[in-house]
C-alpha cells in the first residue's frame, strides 16, 4: 500500500503553499506547523515532508526551531528540506530532529559532497531531492534551471548506492491538477533499485488510488490537504 506524507511548507514559520514553486504566488494558511503536525499524527501519519522555503533562497537552514517543536512533540519521521548546502548545514538538521534530509541543489552544485554524504550517513538517510522543470532539474528553490535531465542526475549517483528519490514536477506543484502519472510509472520501471516518492499535483484521493494501483510506493500530499480536497479522516482510513 502507498506511504501517504503530509507536507508543511515554511516560510518565516508559518505554513504556506506556492503554486508551480512561484514565491509571489503564496498563500499563508492559519494553522501552525506544530498543530498540523500534531494533527497528522493522530491519524496515524509516520512521515513528515518539512520543507524549509526560506532556507531554500537563504542557502542555509532558517526555519530549525519549528523542527526541533515538532520532533519534541510528535513521533513522525521527519524528512527535511531546504537550505542544506554544507556539512554543517546536514548536521544542524539532524541534530535539530530530522531523520531523513532532502538534497536537491548540492547534488547538481556540489555532487562529491553529496556522494560523501551519502557513505557517512547512509542512503537511506540521504534523499535525493529532484525537482525538474520542463524535464530539466531545478535548483535554488526552484528559481533556477540546470541543463541536468532527471535520469543523468539519478545515474550519477547510483554507484554510490542512491536509493531513495523525491522527484517534484514543478508544473504541477500546488496546481491541483493531478500528479505525472506517466513520469513516475516510468522512473520506477526505469530504477527498481530507487524508492521514488511522488509529488505535486495531487488533487484528491483518487490521485493516490491510481498511484498505488500503478505500484508507486510514496505520495507527498500538500495543498490538497489544506485546501480540503484530501481529509485527516481519509488519511485515517487509507493509512
Amino acid at each position: 500500500m502507498i506511504e501517504i506524507i503530509p507536507a508543511i511548507d515554511l516560510i518565516d514559520g508559518r505554513c504556506v503553499r506556492l503554486s508551480q514553486g512561484d514565491y509571489a504566488r503564496q498563500r499563508t494558511y492559519d494553522a501552525s506547523p506544530l498543530d498540523m503536525a500534531r494533527r497528522f499524527a493522530d491519524v496515524g501519519i509516520r512521515r513528515l515532508h518539512l520543507v524549509d522555503l526560506d532556507g531554500a533562497k537563504a542557502a542555509r537552514p532558517c526555519n530549525l526551531p519549528v523542527l526541533e517543536a515538532i520532533a519534541n512533540a510528535t513521533d513522525l519521521d521527519i524528512e527535511w528540506g531546504g537550505g542544506i548546502k554544507s556539512r554543517e548545514a546536514l548536521s544542524d538538521v539532524f541534530s535539530a530532529g530530522a531523520g531523513h534530509a532532502i538534497c536537491g541543489s548540492v547534488a547538481v552544485r556540489q555532487p562529491d559532497d553529496f556522494r560523501a554524504w551519502l557513505t557517512e550517513f547512509g542512503a537511506q538517510r540521504i534523499i535525493l531531492g529532484a525537482d525538474i522543470r520542463e524535464g530539466r532539474v531545478a535548483v535554488s528553490g526552484w528559481q533556477e534551471e540546470s541543463a541536468l535531465t532527471i535520469d543523468a542526475l539519478i545515474d550519477s549517483f547510483l554507484p554510490d548506492g542512491l536509493a531513495e528519490v523525491i522527484c517534484t514536477d514543478i508544473s504541477r506543484d500546488g496546481m491541483l491538477a493531478g500528479p505525472s502519472f506517466d513520469l513516475y510509472t516510468r522512473l520506477q520501471n526505469a530504477y527498481p533499485q530507487v524508492t521514488f516518492t511522488v509529488s505535486g499535483g495531487i488533487s484528491s484521493m483518487d490521485d493516490i488510488r491510481r498511484l498505488d494501483a500503478l505500484g508507486l510506493p510514496r505520495v507527498i500530499v500538500g495543498k490538497a490537504l489544506y485546501e480540503s480536497r484530501i481529509t485527516l479522516r481519509e488519511l485515517r482510513v487509507k493509512n
